[in-house]
């Protein structure tokens, strides 16, 4: 039967021989699923091991944490520099540069952004290859990936950075599926359908499910699923991380050419902005650029019966709620906290009494209320 590795192969030379169509969708869709089965088994032998390696996480800091990942020599060191102001990272003009995770702090508009440069990752980082687990690692722990390119090879370079990520389950501008199992004793795997489905009908969710030794479950579907969004349900270790693109070296092509390759990003999905960050170009720009990409909120603090801070508000990301507002502003907050009065959009009327879980919205004004001793 062979080794994991091996049988891994195997199944990966058969999906690369079928016929991509809406015939094929199912049955590939198992084998996606044998591999995933088979990489989870894998990871779990290794740990037991006790073969952890190295680690090569970085401990996040500020508002936000986001990873500037691209192939060697596309100039991620140079627009760290620039960003932050600081020569935090060394830049040269040959490739790997970047031998480890170099973290830096971009100040902008009132917020505190950690910007990550990485090793350059070269296909097959996912194996490792190139310092790529580090590279993966990093990127796991983003807030938001920059997609960093070089103008001229633009093309040739994204499609490998977004299959070594998702090789590594990074899902990259995209969202979980609602997808529901509920493991039971008997009765073998109930698929219940809440939405009409275009690519698989229940058996078929039902076969895939069983590929991961589920074999009795409840499932609800609540969207319109494909065998991928499934496996990566069911693979439990799949990361959903927003990503914009920088085109750097924009100085070397036409305006024409750097507007070919804005266009053709926009219809992959991604936002970009140009820079050429030897020179300065577009780092202003590129800094507006990753504030409003990551989504940021101001909520201001007001001291029970004092008045509200508008000058300097607390910047948080979207969908924040008041437990995790307490949590920046004291340790003891969250578990003296007793109830919050809030005022603006997330309130439906000025002073508003809500509880912890209480989602924020921008320019919200917040009072929390603890118990003494």
């Amino acid at each position: 039967m062979g080794t994991v590795a091996d049988q891994i192969k195997e199944i990966e030379a058969e999906i690369f021989k079928t016929q991509k169509n809406k015939a094929t969708e199912f049955h590939i869709g198992k084998l996606k699923a044998k591999i995933a089965a088979l990489r989870a088994a894998q990871e779990k032998q290794a740990s037991m091991g006790g073969g952890a390696g190295l680690s090569f996480a970085v401990k996040k800091s500020g508002n936000a944490t986001v990873g500037l990942v691209g192939l060697p020599s596309v100039g991620k060191s140079t627009i760290l520099n620039k960003l932050t102001g600081q020569e935090t990272s060394a830049a040269a003009a040959y490739e790997f540069t970047t031998l480890t995770v170099i973290p830096g702090m971009l100040s902008h508009r009132g917020a505190d952004i950690q910007v990550l440069d990485m090793p350059g990752i070269i296909a097959g980082a996912h194996l490792n290859k190139g310092r790529g687990r580090e590279v993966i690692a990093a990127a796991r722990n983003s807030d938001m990936i920059l997609l960093t390119l070089d103008c001229t090879k633009a093309h040739q370079h994204l499609p490998i950075i977004i299959r070594e990520l998702e090789q590594s389950a990074i899902r990259i501008n995209r969202r979980p599926k609602d997808i529901a199992v509920y493991n039971t004793d008997r009765g073998g795997v109930d698929v219940q359908l809440t939405k009409k489905q275009s690519h698989l009908n229940a058996e078929e969710i039902a076969e895939i499910i069983k590929q991961f030794k589920v074999n009795n479950a409840n499932v609800v579907i609540r969207d319109d699923i494909t065998a991928d969004d499934l496996v990566d349900h069911l693979a439990g270790n799949r990361v959903y991380i927003p990503a914009v693109a920088l085109v750097n070296k924009v100085d070397l092509v036409t305006p024409e050419a750097y507007k070919e390759v804005e266009a053709w990003l926009a219809k992959e999905g991604f936002p970009a902005i140009a820079l050429a960050a030897g020179k300065g170009y577009g780092i202003d720009k590129a800094k507006d650029f990753i504030f409003e990409n990551l989504h940021f909120m101001r909520v201001h603090l007001k001291p029970r019966g004092g008045e509200a801070d508008m000058v300097e508000p607390l910047i948080v990301k979207q969908d924040t709620d008041v437990g995790q507002i307490c949590d920046m502003l004291h340790r003891e907050f969250r578990k003296k906290f007793r109830y919050a009065m809030v005022w603006g959009k997330s309130a439906k009327f000025p002073g508003q009494t809500l509880g912890i879980e209480h989602k924020l919205k921008d320019g919200d004004i917040l009072t929390i209320i603890t118990r003494t001793g």
